[in-house]
C-alpha cells in the first residue's frame, strides 16, 4: 500500500501508523506545501487535508484520511476519484476544542479579557461583579465528541448541562438531559450559557439570528466552536450592544480570516480567537489523528467499514 502522510507526526505517532500499515507498504512523509503531483498520483492513501483541486491527480486513491472533523470542501461530486473513501477525524479534537471554549466563556464571566487589556495599559481598574458557571444551565448544541467533552468539563464545575442534537437517543457522559433540534426554541429561554459545536449544513446556516437571540434569556452567554456560518453576525452585534446577550465567545467567524475592519471586532463583550481551538496546538490532537489513521489502515486492508467514513455523492 502506498501511503502519503502530510502531517507533522512525531516519531511515536509515525510508529503507530507504520505498525498498522500492511506489510510491504511504502510510507512517504512530506508536507502539504512540499508534496508533489507525482506523490499524489501514486498514493493509495493520503493522510491530511490535501487541497481538493490537487486530488485530480490522485488516480490510485482508495482513502483520503482528513485531519479535520469537518469535510465540507470535499463533498462536491467528482472531488474524489471514483471508489475512493473519505474519512474525517471526528474524535481527535474533543479535549482541545472543549477546553478552549470553556476557557473563553470563563474569561468573559470573570472579565479577564478586560483585565488583560488593563494589564497591557498598566491600568488598575475594577470591572465589578462577575458570574459563575457553577449552578448555571448550560445548553450544548451538538452532542458528539466535542460536545460531550465540553459537557463533562462544565458538569465538573457544577453546571447543569443539557444537549441538543438531531436525534435524542442515549445520553452521553456529562449531560443530564438530551433534546432534539425541534425543542430548541423552548430551551433557549432557560439557558444561562449556549455553546454550539454544530457543523455547517443547510439546517444550521444562519440558525443564530435575531429570532434565536431574542428567545435567549437576557444576560445569557453564547459561544461558537463549530462553524462561523451558524451565526448572523450583524444580529449578534445588535444583541450584544443592547445587553440582551451578556457576552459572546467565538473561535469561528464568517469570513475567515475576519477582516480587520469588520464590525464584529468592536462589538461589546465579545472575545474572538482565529479558529485555533482545533488545530494541532495541543499535542494530543495529532496523537489522536495518528490512532484514527492506524485504525482505518487496518480496516481498509481487511475490507472492513472505516471509522468516520463520510457518505459521498458520486
Amino acid at each position: 500500500m502506498d501511503i502519503l502522510v502530510l502531517l507533522p507526526f512525531s516519531d511515536d505517532e509515525r510508529a503507530t501508523i507504520e505498525a498498522a500499515a500492511p506489510d510491504g507498504s511504502r510510507i512517504t512523509y512530506t508536507t502539504k506545501a512540499d508534496v508533489t503531483d507525482e506523490q499524489v498520483a501514486r498514493a493509495e492513501v493520503i493522510v491530511g487535508n490535501l487541497a481538493p483541486a490537487r486530488l485530480a491527480a490522485a488516480g490510485h486513491l482508495r482513502l483520503l484520511q482528513l485531519n479535520s472533523a469537518g469535510f465540507d470542501q470535499y463533498m462536491a461530486p467528482g472531488t474524489l476519484p471514483a471508489g475512493a473513501h473519505l474519512a474525517c477525524a471526528v474524535g481527535a479534537y474533543g479535549q482541545a476544542v472543549s477546553e478552549h471554549l470553556l476557557t473563553m466563556i470563563l474569561m468573559l464571566m470573570k472579565h479577564l479579557d478586560a483585565y488583560r487589556d488593563d494589564f497591557c495599559e498598566h491600568a488598575w481598574r475594577d470591572h465589578g461583579s462577575v458570574t459563575t458557571i457553577a449552578g448555571a444551565r448550560v445548553l450544548v448544541l451538538g452532542a458528539g465528541d466535542i460536545g460531550s467533552h465540553f459537557a463533562q468539563l462544565a458538569r465538573a464545575l457544577g453546571a447543569h448541562v443539557a444537549g441538543v442534537r438531531r436525534h435524542a437517543g442515549d445520553i452521553p457522559d456529562g449531560f443530564e438531559r438530551m433534546h432534539t433540534m425541534d425543542e430548541l426554541p423552548d430551551l433557549l429561554p432557560q439557558a444561562d450559557v449556549i455553546v454550539s459545536f454544530l457543523p455547517s449544513s443547510p439546517d444550521t446556516r444562519g440558525l443564530v439570528n435575531a429570532a434565536f437571540l431574542a428567545r435567549c434569556k437576557r444576560g445569557a452567554y453564547f459561544a461558537n466552536g463549530g462553524r462561523g456560518d451558524l451565526v448572523v453576525q450583524s444580529d449578534l452585534i445588535c444583541a450584544l450592544e443592547d445587553g440582551h446577550i451578556a457576552g459572546a465567545a467565538l473561535d469561528v467567524t464568517t469570513p475567515e480570516p475576519l477582516p480587520a475592519d469588520d464590525p464584529l471586532w468592536d462589538a461589546p463583550n465579545i472575545f474572538i480567537t482565529p479558529h485555533v481551538a482545533g488545530q494541532f496546538h495541543l499535542p494530543v490532537v495529532l496523537t489522536n489523528i495518528a490512532r484514527i489513521t492506524a485504525e482505518n489502515l487496518r480496516h481498509l486492508a481487511a475490507g472492513e467499514p472505516l471509522r468516520n467514513d463520510v457518505p459521498l455523492s458520486r
